[in-house]
C-alpha cells in the first residue's frame, strides 16, 4: 500500500501560535516569530482578530478586522521599519464658555417693578 502525496496548503499564510510575547506566523512556507515589542498594534487584538490574515501579493501582508498592512521585509528587518507615526494629532476642543445671563443691578429690578 503506498501513501499519497501531501496535498498544497490551502494557505499562503497563516498564524500558527499566539504567545503573550507575540504569535509565530507562516507564511508560505517560511515562519516568523512576530514580537509585539516591535509590532505594538497586535497586542491588544484578540485571537480571531490575528487570526484573520491575508496575502493579498507575494510581499504584503493584510490583517482586515485591526485595518493592518505590513511588507512581509518588515518581519525580517523590523529595524528599517521604524513604529513613527505621521498623523497629526487633533487640537483637544476647547470647552465653550457658559453662558452668563445678563447682568443685573439693583436699580434695574426696582425700576422694572415700579
Amino acid at each position: 500500500m503506498t501513501s499519497a502525496q501531501h496535498g498544497q496548503s490551502t494557505s499562503a499564510v497563516e498564524v500558527t501560535n499566539v504567545s503573550p510575547h507575540g504569535f509565530w506566523l507562516l507564511v508560505e512556507q517560511r515562519e516568523y516569530f512576530v514580537l509585539f515589542k516591535d509590532f505594538p498594534w497586535f497586542r491588544d487584538a484578540t485571537i480571531a482578530e490575528l487570526m484573520k490574515v491575508e496575502l493579498p501579493s507575494p510581499h504584503h501582508l493584510y490583517w482586515p478586522d485591526l485595518d493592518v498592512d505590513l511588507a512581509v521585509e518588515s518581519l525580517d528587518h523590523p529595524e528599517r521599519y521604524p513604529l513613527v507615526s505621521r498623523a497629526q494629532p487633533n487640537k483637544r476642543l476647547q470647552p465653550t464658555k457658559a453662558r452668563r445671563s445678563p447682568r443685573r443691578t439693583p436699580g434695574r429690578r426696582a425700576r422694572l417693578r415700579g
